[in-house]
Order: structure tokens, then C-alpha cells, then sequence
């Protein structure tokens, strides 16, 4: 079945082959590129589902790569690291990186991350919703999250504040229709941590929790912040618990 185009930037030729090989067996029509500007070229004319990029390139180094590609494409790019590049690591996430991989990592790994970063589409264009309080209302098959001013549309996988869009990366989405599918209630970090993986959340299949994963965390929370236009000193959406994880504030009373 064919899964669609992924693009793999990899000046490693034995990791290079290696990812190809697996994403290849898996169903996806693969381009391989050695450099960072072959990617980039590559990237725009084939519009890939997904890229794999490397972020030590003999050419551009990776965060470069990601900058370009995000210009035209809201692909999903899983990035493939060092296990000493944690703070390249957490750059990359916030310039719109949507998953990492750390090397040596195994092929089923490689096969799981995509498959869940594929489970769900990207956001489409949005919908304007009416303002109202914090609930979450069917709409037919469809599931409407609502927070005041922030309407969430789960099927259409679109958000809006205040009428106008969200642009949010898949991670985002996900840690943000978590939480507001749990308002009140803490969520911890090694919970957003297997939202954004898309593990289940029974107990089976949940993968191991790092410190980069859970600063990982820490980076799309940030930039959800951000987008969310959240006032540092008196956030509105989302609150730290401190130790914890985080929380998404209950509606105030004049919202009801």
C-alpha cells in the first residue's frame, strides 16, 4: 500500500540506508538526499508526508534545513540526533521539529514514530466557532472542545483563538486536546510525553521517558504558551505544577 513520500536527509550513507530501507518496507516511496540543500530541493519538488533529517549536514546544518523546509511544507520532520545533542535537540522542536529519534535507535521504533505521527492529519483550515465555556459538546461524529475564547474542533483537527486560526504543529494539537479533554485535572510530563508519541494510554505500549523528553515537553508547552498569546505572569490557559507537569486552567465564572 503506497503510504505516500518521505524524504531522508542523512549524510551517512549506512544510517542513510538503513532508514531507507525500513521506511521502504513499510509501504512509503522513499528519496534519499546526502546533503542539507539536495533536502531541501528534494523536500519542495517531491512534498513528502514526512522527512527524516540529520541535523550534523556536511553542507547547512540541520536547523537551517528546517528553517527552508518550513517556508513551504508542513510536512512532519522527525529529526535524527546524537545522544549529546539534547540542547540541538530542543532548538530543532521549537523552530517546528515534530518528533526526535536518538541515535542508535531500532527500525521498529523508526516504523512506530511515523505511524503515529501519521495516525492523525495536520490541521486544515479552520472553522469559526461562537465564544462559550469550557465543554465538550458532540457536534454529529465530531467532538468540539471549548475554553472561552479557545474552540477546538477534534475530527477537523483545527483550533481557534479568539476567531482567528492556531497554526500549530501535530505535537501541539495532540498536548492541547489533552488537556483540554482533562481541564482541572494535572497532567504529568511522562503523560504529554506519550500523547505526543500517540502511545496508549492503558498501560500497554508506553516506551520509556527521558529527561529530553520530558524538556521536549517543556518546549512545546512553551510555544503553545506563545501562540496562545499567554501572559507569563498571570497565564490564562496553561499552568505549571510545579514538580509535576502542567494543568489547564478551569474556566472563569464569567465564561459559564
Amino acid at each position: 500500500m503506497d503510504q505516500g513520500t518521505v524524504v531522508v536527509i542523512e549524510d551517512d550513507a549506512d544510517v542513510r540506508n538503513l532508514v531507507v530501507a525500513v521506511l521502504r518496507q513499510s509501504g512509503f516511496d522513499v528519496v534519499p538526499a546526502a546533503t542539507g540543500l539536495e533536502g531541501v530541493e528534494m523536500a519542495r519538488i517531491k512534498k513528502p508526508v514526512v522527512v527524516t533529517l540529520d541535523l550534523g549536514l556536511p553542507d547547512i546544518d540541520g536547523h537551517e534545513v528546517l528553517r527552508r523546509i518550513r517556508q513551504f511544507s508542513d510536512c512532519y520532520i522527525i529529526m535524527l540526533t546524537g545522544r549529546d545533542d539534547e540542547a540541538d535537540t530542543l532548538t530543532a522542536l521549537h523552530a517546528g521539529a515534530d518528533d526526535y529519534l536518538t541515535k542508535p535507535f531500532r527500525p521498529r521504533e523508526l516504523r512506530a514514530r511515523v505511524a503515529a505521527l501519521l495516525r492523525r492529519p495536520r490541521s486544515g483550515s479552520p472553522v469559526p466557532e461562537p465564544r462559550l465555556p469550557a465543554v465538550q459538546v458532540p457536534t454529529g461524529k465530531r467532538s468540539v472542545l471549548r475554553h472561552g475564547d479557545l474552540v477546538l474542533d477534534s475530527e477537523a483537527r483545527t483550533a481557534r483563538l479568539s476567531g482567528a486560526g492556531l497554526s500549530l504543529t501535530k505535537s501541539e494539537f495532540d498536548l492541547l486536546q489533552d488537556l483540554l479533554r482533562n481541564v482541572g485535572a494535572v497532567r504529568t510530563k511522562a503523560d504529554l510525553v506519550h500523547v505526543v508519541r500517540g502511545e496508549s494510554q492503558r498501560g500497554g505500549g508506553r516506551g520509556y521517558v527521558s529527561d529530553v523528553d520530558e524538556r521536549a515537553i517543556e518546549v512545546h508547552i512553551g510555544n503553545l504558551r506563545r501562540k496562545l498569546r499567554e501572559d507569563a505572569k498571570n497565564p490564562q490557559w496553561l499552568l505549571t505544577v510545579r514538580g509535576v507537569g502542567y494543568r489547564m486552567a478551569a474556566p472563569h465564572p464569567e465564561q459559564e
